[in-house]
């Protein structure tokens, strides 16, 4: 029986590690706290809160999985076959584990040497840049980097889901430093607004994703019912028969992209992509016939519409865009529902080996065009919700999330191709990319800007998947 998984010196360096960040996150949370001019009962109150909390999820996402005396539980989270016969055991005579742990991550090492000379030279050519926010600002970043050299080293399995919130965390906490307003009640409410409409939107797009496809007429199909549902609401329809057939429309879309990428899978990027050209045209050019405003349509959205979809928003008396409680509710929803039933396990046997789905008499048919389906229906529903935001319809207002949707299904973590991830990690997705928008918004970066970084992000995630045995072998 192996009773280690990593040497006692990389355990107790890990630990050490947890309990330095803990400390260091608390600091800083009490320093903000004071100069918000926070009672010293809340400040201490909430820092003891946050440096036991982080200590308590290092233990249970770190430390408990690189030290286990149970051989079982080695591959959720363990030090890599390959780095393991590298690393150092407790011997006098062999270099200690940081010096190990530096030496295998040199060209990252390097590259924060570098950000720390940018930085400095900045600090002394431009006047009034050396606060304390920055300072602390590059702390933090410093303490990300690190972790996420750290989860590259030591995990093989859901590695970038740990890596993104690892960016997460780090960026909210740089937010809240250099940005005025970040945590205010309003920013949050519209974080968490936008993230709801990109969840919403993601949906189809993960459940694509996990049998190894990608369904890019996602926004195509948001944009065109958008302008359908304002269209027919100014037909006169009730609003409610209105919604049910611009979901009709969705469901149809997503049924035309499963049955006829289902026999040509190899072609199915462009099917898709060429099915939501067809489908905004036609839309575009059934209510634009008369009107002189080409790919927007003007009339009067619902109050009820608005509210769900608005940053003021109520549900129940409390003030809380609806939306946002409909993705929570259908987030634990897909999740619980991907792990716990037979739906979910077949769909995970579907995208990681077909032909073993196959011999257990699992329709490889039937869930490639169901998830399409589901794409087809959340995509119009996401654009029956931006509606109720906007007030009026816009062909374009799904042209975003023909990237987004991919990058937060990637970011997350939900493997390219297929039978790895799941929505879960798609959610810590779109939160991060969410945070990093407001932050890049933030700090005045133009949207050009904001999609060069964006792709920054998406590059190392991808790369890790190209390193995975799994991905390698199916290739």
């Amino acid at each position: 029986m192996r009773i280690e998984i990593t040497s006692k010196a990389a355990f107790s360096f890990y630990k050490w590690l947890g309990f330095i960040v803990a400390l260091v996150v608390s600091i800083i949370s009490a320093i903000l706290g004071y100069f918000d001019n926070t009672p010293s009962q809340l400040i201490m109150l909430y820092t003891v809160a946050i440096f036991g909390s982080i200590l308590w999820g290092w233990h249970h996402l770190t430390v408990r999985w690189t030290y286990s005396l149970n051989p079982q539980e080695e591959g959720k989270l363990s030090t890599d076959p390959e780095l393991a016969d590298e690393t150092p055991e407790d011997d006098e005579h062999q270099v200690s584990y940081f010096s190990w742990l530096i030496a295998s991550n040199k060209p990252a090492i390097i590259g924060i040497l570098a950000m720390i000379i940018i930085f400095v030279s900045i600090a002394f050519g431009m006047d009034n840049f050396l606060e304390w926010q920055n300072i602390l600002s590059l702390v933090v970043f410093f303490l990300t980097l690190l972790v996420l050299i750290i989860t590259n080293s030591i995990a093989t399995s859901n590695k970038s889901a740990l890596m993104g919130l690892a960016v997460l965390i780090g960026l909210f906490i740089m937010g809240s430093l250099i940005v005025d307003g970040f945590i205010s009640t309003l920013n949050l409410k519209s974080m968490l607004l936008f993230a709801s409409f990109l969840g919403l939107a993601c949906i189809g797009q993960t459940l694509v994703v996990m049998l190894g496809g990608l369904d890019l007429s996602v926004s195509f199909v948001i944009g065109a019912s958008n302008i359908a549902l304002m269209y027919l609401i100014n037909l006169g329809l009730p609003p409610s028969i209105c919604i049910i057939l611009v979901l009709l429309m969705g469901i149809g879309v997503g049924l035309i992209n499963g049955l006829l990428s289902f026999r040509i899978q190899g072609q199915a990027l462009i099917l898709t992509l060429g099915v939501g050209f067809v489908v905004t045209g036609a839309v575009q050019a059934l209510t634009t016939i008369g009107s002189d405003f080409g790919g927007s349509v003007f009339g009067v959205v619902p109050k009820w519409l608005s509210n769900i979809a608005a940053t003021n928003g109520t549900i129940f008396g409390i003030s809380v865009p609806p939306v946002v409680v409909i993705w929570i509710v259908l987030s634990i929803a897909l999740i619980l529902a991907l792990k716990n039933t037979a739906w979910g396990r077949n769909l995970y046997a579907v995208g990681g080996n077909r032909t073993a789905a196959a011999r257990l008499s699992i329709s490889e048919r039937t869930y490639w065009v169901g998830v399409f389906t589901i794409s087809g229906f959340f995509s119009a529903f996401t654009g029956i919700l931006l509606l109720g935001w906007s007030g009026g319809g816009f062909v374009g207002v799904g042209d975003p999330y023909l990237f987004q949707t991919i990058a937060a299904v990637v970011v997350g973590g939900t493997s390219l191709l297929g039978g790895k991830g799941g929505y879960g990690f798609t959610v810590i997705g779109v939160l991060v990319l969410q945070v990093l928008s407001s932050f890049l918004v933030g700090i005045g970066l133009s949207y050009e800007g904001q999609q060069f970084v964006f792709g920054l992000l998406i590059l190392p995630m991808v790369a890790l998947y190209a390193r995975s045995p799994h991905i390698r072998t199916q290739i």
